[in-house]
């Protein structure tokens, strides 16, 4: 009697991309991974001790995919602003993969490799290495919670879309203008979440980027008293 196959470590995580790809992190179990490939839980227990560590594997190659073909260009904001958009179009591939990551992150190579061109491209800012850190964690956290958000619209079939889009426009725009008065008065105007959110996720992103900058430079006092050498003193009346 044949034994059964032995799965690689990568089949695996293919595997689980694709059980990934239709259905969630809380569905998602090690026995129906073992199932889909025809084997048993303690056989891929012996690549990954625990559903978490698997998990941050897929992710983690999701990050990987991001990397392939980097070079860095452009000042420090262009190569953090690049590498995000890299990431946010690798994960828009996999949206139920995006709430993975933002769930339990990941600390494979993939996840080192965005770490240390983020971290580079900080360095290259001239902000002080003491600075770095929080700030590289600032930008982590919201470029994270962006791409997570965003895939949970992406994995929404058309039909819950628009109805979500029809909810919206009855909330707002069937809002007591007595009970809500600052809803009512930009019912009009305010989007919903689901709407431009490409040009969003840069504009809040370069919101956090010129945060840095300003750290980088601060603001100077304009006119004579910025002026180097130039000393001015108090008026002393009418000439």
């Amino acid at each position: 009697m044949a034994g059964r196959r032995r799965w690689s470590t990568e089949e695996i995580l293919d595997a689980a991309a694709e059980l990934l790809r239709t259905s969630d992190a809380e569905s998602f179990s090690v026995r129906k991974l073992a199932a889909a490939l025809g084997t048993d839980s303690s056989s891929l227990y012996r690549h990954f001790r625990s559903k978490t560590e698997l998990l941050r594997a897929v992710a983690d190659r999701i990050l990987l995919a991001a990397m392939d073909g980097y070079r860095p260009e452009g000042d420090w904001k262009q190569r953090i602003t690049t590498l995000a958009l890299r990431v946010r179009e690798a994960f828009g591939r996999h949206p139920q993969l995006a709430a993975v990551w933002g769930r339990y992150a990941s600390g494979g190579t993939g996840s080192r490799m965005i770490m240390e061109e983020m971290l580079q491209a900080l360095r290259a800012s001239g902000l002080p290495d003491e600075e770095i850190p929080g700030s590289y964690h600032r930008i982590a956290i919201l470029v994270a919670s962006l791409i997570a958000s965003e895939a949970g619209v992406g994995t929404l079939t058309s039909e819950e879309f628009d109805q979500g889009m029809e909810l919206f426009r009855v909330t707002v725009l069937g809002a007591d203008p007595e009970r809500f008065p600052a809803v009512a008065h930009f019912a009009r105007d305010v989007r919903p979440l689901g709407v431009d959110r490409h040009a969003a996720f840069e504009e809040i992103l370069a919101v956090q980027l010129a945060h840095v900058e300003a750290a980088i430079h601060p603001s100077r006092p304009t006119g004579s008293e910025g002026r180097a050498g130039t000393a001015t003193a108090p008026p002393t009346g009418r000439r």
